[in-house]
């Protein structure tokens, strides 16, 4: 279905090793962009003598924006193969942290990445994912004598109502998965005296 998304509800671990070199995985659920830096500044307060703390995240749902950090690696040996496997369980909203002690052995380009992409498997492993919807919601306005109409029709299509407000006029908010928008909006907009809008 193209109103489904894979991501995580929960934090999960994961851990990899070689050469001496440990690798510390972590997978975050992400709401936005802002969360990234706090998540990633407590790593580095727990972890603050480890060389490295690199990342990659991939947030929204229909266009995805994405960034990778190699914190100090090679360029592309570390942010890119986490971003990768992040792409490759097509997960999303999620932050994969990966922290590397150093074991007093180099790796090389080809070590680190599959280092970084092995770290980073262990955690999405790890993790619960779970299929989210995509939906929209609407708002709803009329009169107190439609009320029974609105909730009736709200039950029998089995749509969850977000927010209510009633006083002497009412406003609702209700929302639908995105394959039925059409069949959602047109339900109430055909009905005299309901209001509706699709809200951003």
């Amino acid at each position: 279905m193209d109103d489904q998304y894979k991501t995580i509800e929960t934090p999960s671990t994961g851990y990899f090793k070689d050469k001496g070199s440990k690798f510390y995985s972590y997978a975050y659920p992400l709401k936005d962009e802002e969360e990234v830096k706090d998540l990633v500044a407590a790593l580095k307060k727990e972890h603050h003598s480890a060389r490295h703390h690199c990342y990659a995240w991939r947030l929204g749902t229909e266009e995805i924006r994405t960034r990778a950090n190699d914190d100090g690696e090679p360029s592309s040996t570390a942010g890119k193969p986490i971003l990768g496997q992040l792409q490759s369980y097509e997960v999303t909203n999620i932050l994969v942290v990966v922290v590397r002690y150093f074991g007093g052995t180099l790796l090389g380009v080809s070590g680190l990445i599959n280092a970084y992409r092995a770290a980073t498997v262990e955690a999405l492993n790890n993790a619960d994912i779970i299929l989210k919807l995509i939906e929209i919601q609407y708002e709803l306005k009329f009169e107190y004598a439609m009320l029974n109409t609105v909730m009736n029709k709200l039950k029998q299509d089995n749509y969850d109502i977000v927010t209510t407000d009633f006083q002497e006029s009412c406003r609702l908010i209700f929302k639908a998965r995105k394959s039925d928008d059409e069949r959602a909006y047109e339900s109430f907009n055909e009905i005299y005296g309901i209001e509706i809008k699709r809200l951003d």
